[in-house]
């Protein structure tokens, strides 16, 4: 059987007397594939959904493979969100599976978790975690898993998700904006950190402290941005991630701070990891990209808790990705109908505040990366094969014998201006409107197979993921 080429250069034929030829029924060939050990021309090859070899650019390829020459355009590793609300079931007019892991893989991501709130109900009991996989399983265009939730009452439950395959278990210090799921006092925060470490779970924080945001001046009925940002001091988090240090380190657990905006913790974040507390932190595009200095007065679309923060704080966090301090980057894609923005109003104080930014991510973070000095390896490190770690997803994050054939086809020097009806969220308002960006997400691959190609995706095909299983499930 001969081999199909697509796209480019035709390339040598291999002889079948070379017996150290990979099984593969794909191959694809870029001058620019990242790996692990650096950006380099290489042949892929994948048999069975996984990559069986990484190959130099001009190795003879295996007789019968399908070969897609992508020229120029760099292969990544598929990303790997592990901060995604799709409220589905419940609010599934804010987002559902259908339509967040379309707009996922038009930008990229081959693998998302969902978080336990805001659909209901939230996954917080065995219950809702079945309606949860059975609401996502004919949907997911990728790969999809699951936190649960830790809210006051559920403590005889957390055992039982993590069984079950949660990746962790979430929680707020403060309201977290739904009745449905309540945020846990400082008592209740030592139970569930002491449950979880007991049977060596991750706790993710939403870490704002309660008692400093209440004594913050209020925003409501504000369209002034400045108003807003005063009413989510940078205090607040700095406090709350120093008390969640002394608690881990107490009990030692492992956490993960969630959405770092304020660059001021980063000494405290540094000094724990130094003294070998179990921590790690993300940021997101919206605190790496956008400044509060750029905000306009009621552009309610910008809002998001913990708040975009000045440029010299943005600075200062982009440093703590260059050290390390801070491990990863995710979405945190936190929806609504557009009514609840209050873009009539602008009424900072009372709109729903959350980022839509799942199918731009990539590009959003490649503009400003590479206008600091930074590679598509730094990239790949923090938006892939990190959070894959954090979420003990060792077949996915990067191109290596073994993995899962998941890739992103990036053109790196394109550029396009960010069309909010071109977007695939569910409700299409964007803080990255009217914005021009590096990186064109050229085609999608789960498994070997293509997703997405050009912005337009094809039927789902992706599966549901446990916790410690090698392969997701059906």
């Amino acid at each position: 059987m001969g081999r199909k080429e697509e796209k480019g250069q035709r390339v040598p034929h291999a002889r079948n007397t070379d017996q150290r030829l990979p099984a593969a029924g794909l191959v694809l060939r870029s001058t620019r594939v990242v790996t692990p050990a650096g950006e380099r021309p290489a042949s892929v090859a994948v048999a069975d959904g996984r990559i069986s070899a990484v190959l130099p650019y001009q190795a003879e390829l295996p007789t019968g493979a399908r070969i897609v020459d992508l020229g120029d355009d760099a292969l990544l590793p598929g990303l790997v969100d592990t901060h995604v609300h799709i409220n589905d079931p419940g609010r599934t007019e804010w987002e559902g599976f259908s339509s967040a892991t379309r707009a996922a893989a038009a930008g990229g991501i081959t693998t998302l978790i969902d978080m336990p709130l805001n659909s209901i109900p939230p996954t917080t009991t065995m219950s809702a975690l079945q309606i949860k996989r059975a609401t996502a399983r004919d949907q997911a265009h990728i790969d999809v898993g699951f936190w649960g939730g830790a809210v006051p009452g559920n403590l005889k439950q957390l055992r039982s998700l993590h069984d079950a395959g949660v990746f962790g278990f979430k929680c707020f210090l403060l309201p977290s904006g739904v009745d449905e799921f309540p945020h846990l006092s400082p008592a209740e925060l030592e139970a569930a950190m002491a449950e979880i470490a007991g049977f060596d779970g991750l706790l993710i924080v939403h870490a704002e402290d309660p008692h400093l945001i209440e004594a913050a001046p209020s925003a409501d009925g504000s369209r002034r941005y400045a108003d807003f940002l005063a009413s989510r001091p940078r205090d607040a988090e700095n406090s709350a991630i120093a008390a969640l240090i002394a608690l881990a380190q107490q009990l030692r657990a492992r956490v993960h701070v969630l959405h770092l905006s304020s660059s001021e913790a980063l000494p405290l974040i540094a000094a724990a990891k130094r003294e070998g507390v179990r921590i790690t932190v993300e940021t997101c595009p919206h605190y790496l990209t956008l400044t509060a200095e750029e905000v306009p007065d009621g552009a309610t679309e910008f809002k998001c808790c913990p708040p975009i923060r000045e440029a010299g704080n943005q600075d200062a966090l982009w440093e703590g990705l260059a050290d390390s301090t801070i491990d990863c980057i995710v979405s945190d894609h936190s929806p609504s109908t557009i009514d609840l923005k209050l873009l009539d109003t602008g009424d900072f104080g009372q709109a729903w505040g959350g980022i839509s930014s799942l199918q731009l991510g990539l590009p959003a973070i490649w503009t400003e990366a590479r206008r600091r000095g930074h590679t598509l390896c730094d990239v790949v490190r923090w938006m892939s094969a990190t959070p894959a770690a954090l979420a003990g997803l060792s077949h996915k994050g990067g191109i290596v014998p073994g993995n899962d054939a998941d890739f992103a086809v990036l053109a790196p020097e394109d550029t396009f201006t960010v069309d909010p009806a071109a977007l695939h969220h569910r409700n299409r308002i964007t803080a990255y409107a009217g914005r021009t960006l590096h990186g064109v997400v050229r085609s999608t691959w789960l498994r070997g197979q293509l997703i997405a190609d050009h912005g337009g995706t094809l039927r789902p095909g992706g599966r549901l993921m446990g916790r410690l299983i090698e392969r997701p499930h059906a």
